[in-house]
């Protein structure tokens, strides 16, 4: 037992999280399901080599495509092995994968389940997207020699903060890594005040990952169904964000303009409609898979798996989690898809994308829902300034990319 004191405090909070579990899957049913996999029991093991990547939820996974992508070019007679924390991040990794690559969820941090894992799957390398330290696990790989990486690695300052808590448990964490891979330099320096050893600074994935085709099709495809109407997204919105935002809507909403909103969170979606509902605001659903009336003022996205898709259809987009202290979500798909981003305050979990977007034109900032509808409605009435949004919002996504090359010679040296 590398870990004997957080080891005890982990046994002691295990009935919380099997509560947690429970709670969970009132709204999310798929929380019941392979219950053994988070306790060290998994199906048989596919055979041949396997790369495991940890991507804790949606975000990781998506981010992990253009890496993934590399790996199954350059070594094909390896299958991928994705381990992940959350329903949603095991349903992205089908939609995007399907049966391409092995999913399993991570087990908990307990060294004999975490052994069992290692055992019965034998990973050649092991990936932990962005960052998540399990200590035991990280242990667990060192002892088995077992080249583990943190890469596309990012730490906010109020991470970094709870973090050092825990010194002696995070130092030894990072100290066992084989490699880091940050995003940014801000990213690297705290790792680096936190123990960590073998850091190098390689960028962010995330600006590799491409629109699909089939996505940007069905953008256009949302697009003939709303009409000539400019669209406003608010995207990847957080509990409280689309309360704020509907508020100022009903004071200074353009009927010339449709309001699309859609939820981070699958389980929210019925939540979000009524908050629309309660205010009388005429609505529909992207479920229902009909045009957009006239008289529509918005457009719920209650789907999954369809962002770059939303993006497409959009004429400016503001990145939902920033308006409140959740540290916003990914602002680079926008980007990446020429549309003009608004971003709120709070941006620490893309802090260096931020900076840099609002320095080279590609984002717009905002403070409140009443500024963010201020902004965006002067954006959307006025096309040059659009266009020239749009245009420096690709050639920022564009000057960005190369880190997965980068992050797979990384990884190569450690393959062997």
């Amino acid at each position: 037992m590398a870990h004997p004191l957080y080891t005890l405090v982990l046994l002691l909070l295990m009935p919380w999280a099997l509560l947690h579990l429970l709670w969970r899957s009132r709204r999310q049913p798929e929380y019941l399901r392979h219950w053994g996999e988070r306790f060290g029991r998994f199906p048989p093991r596919p055979d041949g080599p396997l790369i495991w990547i940890h991507a804790v939820s949606v975000g990781e996974t998506r981010a992990a495509q253009p890496l993934v992508a590399a790996l199954r070019e350059r070594h094909p007679g390896h299958r991928v092995l994705f381990t992940h924390m959350t329903p949603t991040g095991r349903q992205t990794s089908t939609d995007l994968y399907g049966d391409a690559v092995t999913r399993v969820y991570l087990p908990y941090d307990t060294p004999w389940a975490v052994r069992r894992f290692l055992t019965h799957y034998r990973p050649a390398i092991g990936l932990i997207m962005e960052t998540e330290l399990w200590p035991n696990l990280i242990a667990a790989c060192r002892q088995c020699r077992l080249p583990l990486l943190l890469v596309n690695a990012r730490l906010s300052q109020r991470s970094a903060t709870r973090y050092a808590k825990v010194p002696r448990l995070t130092r030894r964490a990072l100290a066992d890594l084989a490699a880091i891979a940050a995003q940014g330099e801000d990213d690297a320096a705290r790792l680096r005040e936190l123990g960590a050893r073998k850091v190098e600074v390689l960028g962010n994935v995330k600006f590799d990952v491409s629109p699909p085709p089939a996505q940007l099709e069905l953008g256009r495809r949302f697009r003939a169904r709303i009409g000539n109407r400019k669209v406003l997204l608010c995207a990847s919105t957080r509990e409280g964000e689309e309360a704020l935002i509907l508020d100022a809507w009903q004071r200074m909403g353009d009927p010339a303009v449709l309001l699309a909103i859609v939820p981070r969170h699958p389980q929210r979606f019925a939540e979000v409609a009524a908050l629309v509902a309660a205010r009388g605001l005429p609505m529909q659903r992207r479920a229902d898979d009909a045009a957009v009336a006239a008289d529509t003022q918005v457009w719920l996205g209650d789907s999954m798996g369809e962002m770059f898709a939303y993006y497409a259809a959009a004429d400016a987009a503001f990145i939902g989690g920033s308006l409140l202290d959740y540290g916003s979500q990914n602002l680079i798909e926008p980007c990446a898809v020429g549309v003009p981003v608004l971003i709120g305050p709070s941006t620490y979990n893309f802090a260096d994308a931020a900076r840099a977007a609002q320095a080279q034109h590609a984002a717009v900032a905002i403070a409140s829902a009443e500024e963010l509808l201020d902004e965006a409605l002067a954006l959307l009435n006025d096309p040059r300034r659009r266009a020239a949004k749009s245009k420096s919002a690709a050639e920022f996504a564009a000057r960005h990319r190369g880190a997965t090359a980068r992050t797979l010679s990384l990884l190569e040296r450690h393959l062997g």
